[in-house]
């Protein structure tokens, strides 16, 4: 028998990273996805700045580690640095769950496996399983310090008093500051570390070389922040979200205090208590077989009394630890679900549809708590063991008591046989495909308006990672609500088309038009898309953030008539109009299908957009119907030679069409992968009357799969 708390057993700490990184590797995503995904990977690559609070750490690292040649693929390096993270977190883990089952199970077998058993429940539950193989968030790198804070701590209190020890406490300190310039979610440790402080060593804090020693690392630690970040802004990256300008500037504040999202106060519920907890047990109960819904309740009910089987031993067994515990998952739950103050779930009570919800699943807030939870597992499976043993009393050796009690870790497979479908982001492409699709379909010098961030950060991975299409001008309408997406749009030098890195339609386009192989139809432009200064786009009195409109007011450009269908217009709408008038005529301008009703109903621009396949084109005056233009009920006015082969000889069909066993990956973004049933289903009918009767069908079997995509998921939810 072992004991000895002095000797931790980081070999296997590193033997159950590895078979946790090898069960993400696996089932990683070769490419890619959709929500901030492209965000970060591009983010990382260019040195830029994501979106508040800035990221800074994540950036540089994920940077670093895109740089070692691990694949071919830069997406999926940066996806290989989310399972490292993750896995190593689960390392960590191990080490704790370790510790604090020592006692309670003597033999050092029984109670690696035990450790082990219980981690790998949390390193395959659904939640954290799907964020770690792919990086969709910062927070696989904020679980690891999360993780690492909390193994420090627990070996902090197996240290002899002096000063190795305090050395660790200031390491530990160090951490806790450096992980806010990853994100916030890694000061979740904190609590736990102050409960263990003040039950182990309380008077380390009074003593003044230490606590020196701690000002100087929150200082050093934050200062990532405040240098890195204002600093790199000024330089212009691609993406500036923000755009933090200025050490100790109001935009630096803005972005670090997330005052983007306008978040009401803590008082003001924006769902009902109940509900919000109601919507974290909700996604607690994904986490231990996403792939059966029918055995849910069951498999819940059975991790749940495990794990909290499991935080009971541990507080009778070692009362400090098991406080610190109750501090650390009451921080991690409750907490956090006050804190959060989300609206309601997504897929929360969804028969109710007056409700006002979250635009996606939030679950992946709370990916420390699931991961963790794996320890309460481990003492619990530990718990059960020596329930067994004590059961089975004086029959065999010690050894072979604990060997007969194993047999009940096989539970641990139940996460990884119960999520391995859904989890995975294994054979899923469909958000770089898309991306591709989505900027071929634009004209070469085109500007291209889009919704948000799915439609949006795509394409941004595509053109700065990719290196498709950069030629296109993004024009984001959510962002174009801020000054500095103005600017940035202002500031944005046109990158010259390449024929050779495009698709062959162009290519075909310009011989059709200018007899020859050059690119005489498009000039390249050389002033830019808004020919208004910076100083004129941060004037409220040029550009109001809202402006009443008159009652059947509009303007007209050109010979080109708007109609405003609403009585005020916001930034976006004013900065839309300002990219017409000083466009049209020279740059092919386009609505993205993903903008929905958008240039219809608020601008009236319904009579002249022509769909070629998942774009709109504007032209300069009222479309009519000739060969090639033909109306669509669907699609409204299409071109059908140019939406033709788009459809045929440029777009990534197969990849929304394949089979997915358990649906799209997840609800709220399938209005995405329906934009491929909108224009094969649409463009079906188009097909039949033009005579083209196979690829009627074949558009209407691709728009088929892609509706079953979309219910197979909606079914599960």
């Amino acid at each position: 028998m072992d004991t000895d708390s002095s000797r931790p057993p980081y070999l296997w700490a590193v033997i159950t990273a590895l078979v946790v990184f090898t069960i993400y590797l696996v089932t990683l995503a070769p490419t890619t996805a959709f929500w901030d995904t492209s965000e970060y990977i591009a983010a990382a690559r260019v040195l830029g700045i994501p979106h508040p609070p800035g990221n800074p750490f994540f950036t540089l690292t994920a940077h670093v580690f895109g740089l070692l040649p691990l694949a071919t693929s830069y997406a999926v390096r940066v996806n290989l640095f989310a399972a490292a993270t993750s896995a190593a977190a689960a390392g960590l883990w191990f080490l704790v769950a370790e510790r604090w089952l020592q006692g309670l199970v003597p033999v050092r077998p029984a109670r690696i496996a035990a450790a082990f058993a219980g981690i790998l429940v949390g390193a395959t539950s659904w939640t954290v399983w799907n964020q770690s193989t792919v990086n969709e968030k910062v927070y696989t790198v904020s679980l690891l310090f999360i993780a690492l804070v909390v193994w420090l701590t627990v070996r902090w209190a197996d240290l002899e008093p002096g000063a190795r020890r305090d050395r660790v406490l200031v390491l530990i300190v160090y951490l806790l500051a450096l992980t806010t310039t990853n994100h916030l979610m890694g000061l979740l440790a904190a609590p736990f570390v102050l409960v263990y402080v003040l039950l182990y060593d309380w008077q380390v804090v009074t003593r003044p070389k230490t606590l020196a020693a701690m000002v100087v690392a929150v200082l050093v630690g934050v200062s990532l922040n405040y240098i890195y970040l204002p600093i790199r802004a000024a330089q212009y990256p691609p993406i500036n979200e923000g755009e933090p300008i200025g050490f100790f500037s109001r935009a630096l504040s803005d972005v670090l205090n997330r005052v983007q999202y306008g978040k009401p106060p803590l008082s003001d519920r924006q769902a009902d208590l109940p509900a919000q907890l109601a919507n974290y047990w909700q996604y607690f109960s994904w986490q231990f077989g996403r792939d059966w819904p029918a055995l849910t309740p069951l498999l819940t009910a059975a991790f749940t009394l495990l794990g909290l089987g499991g935080l009971v031993t541990l507080v009778r067994r070692d009362r400090r630890a098991g406080f610190a515990a109750l501090a650390f998952f009451f921080t991690v739950t409750l907490a956090l679900i006050y804190y959060l103050n989300f609206k309601y779930g997504f897929s929360y009570h969804p028969a109710e549809r007056d409700l006002q919800r979250e635009v996606r699943e939030r679950d992946y807030f709370f990916v420390a708590s699931f991961a963790a939870f794996g320890t309460l597992v481990a003492i619990g499976f530990g718990a059960l063991m020596s329930a067994i043993v004590t059961w089975m009393r004086d029959r065999g050796s010690p050894a072979s008591r604990w060997a007969a009690a194993s047999p009940v870790l096989v539970l641990a497979l139940v996460p990884l046989f119960g999520n391995r479908v859904t989890a995975s982001r294994a054979h899923e492409r469909l958000a770089r495909d898309f991306a591709v699709d989505m900027l071929e379909s634009v004209e070469p010098y085109g500007i291209l308006i889009t919704a948000g961030d799915n439609d949006t950060f795509p394409l941004w991975y595509a053109q700065e990672v990719e290196k498709v299409r950069p030629d296109v001008t993004l024009a984001n309408l959510s962002l174009m609500n801020t000054r500095w997406h103005l600017r940035q749009l202002r500031r944005r030098v046109t990158p010259a088309f390449d024929l050779g890195h495009s698709v062959a339609l162009w290519g075909s386009d310009v011989r059709e038009s200018s007899g020859h192989g050059g690119a005489a139809r498009w000039p390249r432009p050389t002033e830019p898309v808004l020919g208004f200064t910076e100083e004129q786009l941060s004037d409220e009195s040029v550009f109001p953030d809202v402006m009443r409109t008159p009652p059947g007011g509009g303007v007209t450009i050109d010979s080109l008539k708007i109609r405003f269908g609403q009585d005020y217009l916001q930034l976006q709408d004013l900065a839309t109009l300002a990219l017409i008038k000083q466009n049209l005529g020279k740059r092919a301008i386009y609505f993205s299908w993903s903008d929905g009703p958008y240039p219809d109903q608020t601008l009236g621009l319904g009579a002249y957009l022509v769909s070629q396949g998942l774009v709109r084109k504007l032209m300069p005056r009222e479309v009519t119907t000739n060969d090639s233009i033909v109306e669509n009920k669907t699609l409204g006015y299409v071109d059908l030679p140019r939406t033709r082969k788009l459809m045929w000889n440029v777009y990534h069909w197969k990849s929304a069409a394949q089979d997915r066993p358990r649906g799209w990956v997840d609800v709220p973004s399938s209005s995405i992968l329906q934009l491929y049933a909108v224009v094969y289903g649409g463009m079906s009918p188009t097909l039949e009357s033009a005579g083209f009767k196979a690829e009627a069908a074949k558009a209407d079997t691709i728009a088929e799969k892609v509706a079953e995509n979309v219910v197979r998921r909606t079914a599960l939810r």
